[in-house]
């Protein structure tokens, strides 16, 4: 009898063991490897990960992060190369101590008095770029004109380290410092310091990322980062995963039965089903090397595609929505298609001709086209409002990319964004209420432009213009949202982001 008890103790224990390492493997943590206290605290912190949600909850004491030494609970992972951290922060509960601690972190060693550098908000509102520089070093401090930031970055390249933040909805401001050398392997990590020994706060983290961008050796349109495919709640803007490739994943539409989505890769086009979050390849016929334009019909029942004939040249086709051997609709190109008119009779796209991109009208059973727009300059991604009486688009014929608006029949030109951003690809939300659109920052793109591996925004704005709020900060451009991404409901978006995936929330995809 003792002999059998002891038998199964040991395999309790073996199982125990492997079921221990599986879940370490799976990612007990999320995206993190591991979670700890840093000096010496009173109170324990914790930290938990909620999968459903993609939330991270972090409870914690500490005396501080300042001075020579530290004291606060930290998740973390070991990282090397440049990299990009973001998250959505907030304290729960009102609090004890006005300079209570929360956000990313990055240092050198575990040990209490690390050489570090953090973006922190306090609990009064302070929002700082802290750092040490040596060992045992005093802490310094760059503190933000704007408090209260609830959305934070932080971002390494080589030794220089740049702190983003913004008031959900609102654009970044950065604060950079050039001369802080952690070493290449660091922890990274999000924490929380209750700035009092007896105390313990507590905060939650959406939205958390872990980016690393595409190295300056990347050969664009030749090399390709992963893809994450991301669902946005508009309500909350908080977003989540559902699915990751090490392979380019590009513009998702969302399907009219609201269970699917419908993405291009590898010169595929893929249906994604949202329940069982699996991808299938759509039948295309002979069309075998198709881009990140394509549109559904208001109906569902259609689908336009741009994909390149035997010239290489993009030219436009309509199949049905299940799939099947496509008509040619446009007879030359480069043609990229765009928007149905909601009664099904038209399809809108942007044509080359005569070394000039304009938007251009066809007649969804095929036939003559005509020529929308013949401002100098590139006039892009239109797109028909679910009324059919508006035609939404982007052009460049202002200096900037921005958004436009133009009767149906291509009168009444009218510039609905004049920021100092270039704003790509408006997509009406099927309750005809807001314009989303991508913004790229000048700084980085040329206007007539919008490549891969970017800071990007996903913005919104009412219909018939006024103030654009941000509703994603996230690193991609290309392929994020080329084409409608809005969900039935008008209340959740699909999107793209990028990076490496060295460390993916899922089991690597092979689409």
């Amino acid at each position: 009898m003792s002999k059998k008890i002891s038998s199964l103790f040991f395999l309790l224990c073996v199982a125990f063991l492997f079921n221990q390492k599986l879940f370490a493997q799976t990612g007990a943590i999320g995206l993190f490897d591991d979670q700890q206290d840093i000096g010496k605290v009173k109170h324990t912190g914790s930290g938990t990960y909620d999968a459903k949600l993609q939330e991270y909850n972090l409870i914690g004491s500490g005396t501080n992060v300042w001075a020579t030494h530290d004291e606060f609970h930290f998740m973390w992972k070991r990282m090397k190369g440049d990299f990009i951290l973001r998250t959505n922060i907030a304290f729960i509960g009102k609090g004890v101590e006005e300079h209570r601690k929360v956000g990313w972190m990055i240092r050198s060693s575990l040990d209490t008095n690390a050489k570090h550098i953090s973006a922190v908000v306090h609990g009064a509102g302070l929002t700082s770029l802290q750092y040490r520089k040596t060992t045992g070093g005093v802490t310094e401090e760059k503190k933000f004109e704007l408090t209260s930031a609830d959305v934070i970055q932080l971002e390494r390249k080589g030794n220089t380290y740049t702190m983003s933040v913004a008031r959900k909805g609102d654009m970044f401001v950065s604060q950079e410092v050039s001369d802080i050398d952690l070493g290449d392997d660091v922890y990274v990590g999000i924490f929380i310091c209750a700035h009092n020994p007896d105390v313990v706060e507590k905060a939650v983290f959406n939205n958390v990322r872990i980016v690393v961008p595409a190295p300056a050796s990347l050969v664009p349109y030749r090399q390709y980062l992963g893809s994450s495919i991301e669902i946005l709640d508009l309500a909350t803007q908080n977003s989540r995963i559902i699915y990751q490739s090490p392979k380019s994943l590009q513009a998702p539409n969302w399907m009219k039965d609201g269970k699917r989505l419908l993405y291009n890769s590898d010169g595929l086009l893929y249906t994604f089903d949202l329940k069982s979050n699996t991808p299938a390849v759509l039948n295309t016929g002979s069309a075998i090397h198709n881009n990140n334009d394509h549109v559904m019909s208001f109906d569902g029942k259609l689908l336009a595609i741009s994909s390149s004939d035997k010239t290489g040249s993009s030219i436009g086709w309509v199949l049905p929505v299940t799939g099947g051997e496509p008509r040619r609709l446009t007879p030359i190109g480069p043609s990229y298609m765009h928007g149905f008119s909601p009664d099904g009779k038209y399809i809108v796209f942007c044509g080359s001709r005569n070394n000039e991109y304009d938007v251009y009208r066809i007649p969804a059973t095929g036939g003559p086209e005509v020529r929308l727009t013949t401002a100098p300059g590139l006039d892009d991604g239109p797109e028909y409002s679910p009324d059919g009486k508006y035609i939404y688009f982007n052009s460049v014929r202002s200096g900037l990319m921005q958004v436009w608006r133009m009767k149906a029949d291509g009168s009444e030109q009218t510039q609905l964004t004049s920021d100092d951003y270039d704003n790509w690809f408006p997509h009406i939300s099927p309750d005809g209420k807001w314009i989303e659109f991508i913004t790229f920052l000048k700084n980085e793109v040329s206007p007539g432009d919008h490549p891969f591996y970017k800071h990007v925004y996903l913005r919104v704005m009412p219909v018939g213009g006024g103030p654009a709020k941000v509703i994603a900060y996230l690193y991609g451009g290309q392929g994020t949202i080329n084409t409608p991404s809005w969900a039935p409901d008008s209340k959740h978006l699909a999107f793209v982001s990028n990076s490496s995936l060295l460390f993916p929330l899922f089991p690597i995809a092979t689409n």
